[in-house]
C-alpha cells in the first residue's frame, strides 16, 4: 500500500463525523462489491441501495481517504477539455451526451446534498476560471463560445468585473460558470456514506482488497479478515489504485499519469478583509501553465493550491510560493499564516477524459477525472450502478480496452520536479 504523509488537512478538521464503520470480519455474499470509498464508489453504493440491491463498499483506509478528501472542492460542470475538443475526440453523439450529463453534474451533486440533508458547506454561486494575460483571455473566450452552443449559463467577465467579484489582483478577466459551485469535499463524501448506509448499503473501512478469483459466475474477493462473494464488481479507486492488492485487474491503474496537487489554508481572515475577498464564495482556478486555485471556506480561510507534492524536499518551496502568491493576488489580506496543508493525486489520462472499462466479466471500472472528481465522480457512480443492473447504455462514454501508458512514470516525475522548479522562481504575473 502506498504511504501517505500525515499532514494537517483542513477538510478533516472541519467535516462532520464520518459514519461508524469497521473492517470486514468474516465472509459475506452480495450482489455488487465496490472497491473504493470515494465519490464514485459511494455514489454507486447509494444508487444501488436505493434500488434494493445488496451492495458492499470496501475501502482500504477511511471514507474519502484518497482524492475525495484532498479535493479543492470545486463542483465544476463538464471536463477540463474544451467542448469542441471533447467532441472531436469522442464523436458528435457520444461527445454531446457526455457534455450534457457532466454539464448537469453539479445539479446531481446539489440535489443529493439537499435530499439527504448533507452538512457540507454547499454553495452554488458558480466558479471562476481566471485568465492570466492575453492568452488566458483568448482561452476563456473560446470556452464561453463553445459552451454557449449548448445553452450553458457562462459569461466572460472583464478584468474590472473579475476583480470586483474576487478581490484578486493581476488577472485579465474570468469565465463565470453559474452551473457550478463549491463544497467541503470530505464532508460531501461522508454525507454520501451516511446516505448509502441509510439506504441499506454496507461499508467497511480499513479493508484493502488483497486478491480476486473467478468462481463460476461469481467473484471471490479476499481481504485481510474476510471474503466477499459478488456477482458484480465496481472498481472505483481512480488515482489511488495502488492501494488495491494484486488482482487480475490492476492493469487499469497503469493508464493514469499521477499529477500531484497541494493546498495551503490560512487562518480565518478578519471580517473586513473577508467581505472583499470572494464574498459570494465562488471557487477559482487559473489558465496558467502551472495551474493554481483559490477559494474560501465557511470560516473565511483562504485556500490556495497548485501542482506539486509536499514531500520533505519540496514542501518549503511550495509553501513559500503559496505565501508569495496569496499576498500578491490579495494585497489587502494582511498578516496571515498557514494553519493547514495537504496534498493529493489527480489521475490524468492521455486524452484528458475519463476511461471506462469492463476489465473482466462483470467487473467495471472508471478512472481519470483529470482534476474534476466531484461532479463526474457522482455522475459516473450512478452510471456504473445502472450498468451493473443491466443498462448497457448507462455509461455516457464507450467502454474501451485497458491501454497502459508506458510514459506514465516519467510524466508523473516531470510534473513533480517541474512544478517545484517553477515555484522556486515564480513571482506571479
Amino acid at each position: 500500500m502506498a504511504a501517505e504523509r500525515a499532514l494537517p488537512n483542513l477538510w478533516h478538521a472541519t467535516a462532520p463525523a464520518a459514519p461508524e464503520t469497521t473492517p470486514l470480519n468474516g465472509d459475506v455474499t452480495v450482489d455488487v462489491a465496490i472497491i473504493g470509498g470515494g465519490f464514485t464508489g459511494l455514489s454507486a453504493a447509494l444508487h444501488l441501495a436505493e434500488k434494493g440491491v445488496n451492495a458492499i463498499v470496501i475501502e482500504a483506509r477511511m471514507i474519502g481517504f484518497g482524492g475525495s478528501g484532498r479535493n479543492v472542492g470545486l463542483v465544476n460542470a463538464g471536463m477540463w477539455t474544451k467542448p469542441d475538443d471533447l467532441i472531436a475526440t469522442l464523436g458528435k453523439a457520444v461527445g454531446e451526451r457526455l457534455l450534457t450529463e457532466l454539464g448537469d453534474g453539479p445539479s446531481l451533486v446539489y440535489s443529493l446534498v439537499e435530499k439527504h440533508g448533507m452538512e457540507c458547506e454547499a454553495v452554488r454561486n458558480g466558479t471562476l476560471h481566471m485568465a492570466v494575460g492575453a492568452e488566458g483571455v483568448k482561452d476563456i473566450r473560446e470556452r464561453e463560445t463553445q459552451w454557449k452552443k449548448f445553452g450553458a449559463p457562462v459569461e466572460v467577465l472583464d478584468a474590472a468585473r473579475a476583480r470586483k467579484l474576487t478581490g484578486a489582483e493581476g488577472f485579465a478577466g474570468a469565465l463565470l460558470d453559474r452551473r457550478a459551485g463549491t463544497i467541503q469535499p470530505l464532508a460531501y463524501a461522508r454525507g454520501l456514506a451516511h446516505a448509502a448506509l441509510a439506504a441499506g448499503a454496507r461499508i467497511h473501512t480499513e479493508t484493502p482488497l488483497e486478491g480476486a478469483e473467478r468462481k463460476g459466475d461469481v467473484w471471490l474477493l479476499t481481504t485481510p479478515r474476510g471474503r466477499i462473494t459478488a456477482k458484480h464488481v465496481i472498481l472505483a479507486t481512480n488515482a489511488y489504485g495502488a492501494t488495491v492488492g494484486k488482482t487480475p485487474w490492476t492493469a487499469h491503474t497503469e493508464e493514469l499519469t499521477i499529477l500531484p496537487y497541494f493546498q495551503f489554508a490560512t487562518n480565518p481572515l478578519p471580517a473586513k478583509v473577508a467581505e472583499k475577498i470572494l464574498p459570494e464564495r465562488q471557487g477559482c482556478w487559473d489558465t496558467g501553465l502551472v495551474m493554481t486555485s483559490f477559494r474560501t471556506d465557511k470560516q473565511n480561510r483562504m485556500i490556495f493550491g497548485s501542482i506539486g507534492r509536499l514531500d520533505a524536499m519540496a514542501e518549503g518551496t511550495h509553501r513559500a510560493f503559496a505565501m508569495r502568491s496569496v499576498r500578491k493576488i490579495f494585497p489587502e489580506i494582511g498578516d496571515i499564516k498557514f494553519e493547514y496543508w495537504w496534498d493529493g493525486r489527480i489521475g490524468m489520462t492521455t486524452n484528458h477524459l475519463p476511461q471506462t472499462h469492463q476489465v473482466a466479466p462483470n467487473v467495471f471500472s472508471v478512472s481519470g477525472y483529470n482534476g474534476r472528481g466531484i461532479a463526474p465522480g457522482t455522475v459516473f457512480g450512478r452510471a456504473l450502478a445502472q450498468r451493473v443492473l443491466g443498462d448497457e447504455n448507462a455509461i455516457p462514454i464507450a467502454e474501451t480496452p485497458v491501454t497502459p501508458d508506458p510514459w506514465r512514470a516519467p510524466k508523473s516525475a516531470f510534473y513533480h520536479v517541474g512544478a517545484q522548479a517553477k515555484h522556486l522562481i515564480d513571482h506571479r504575473f
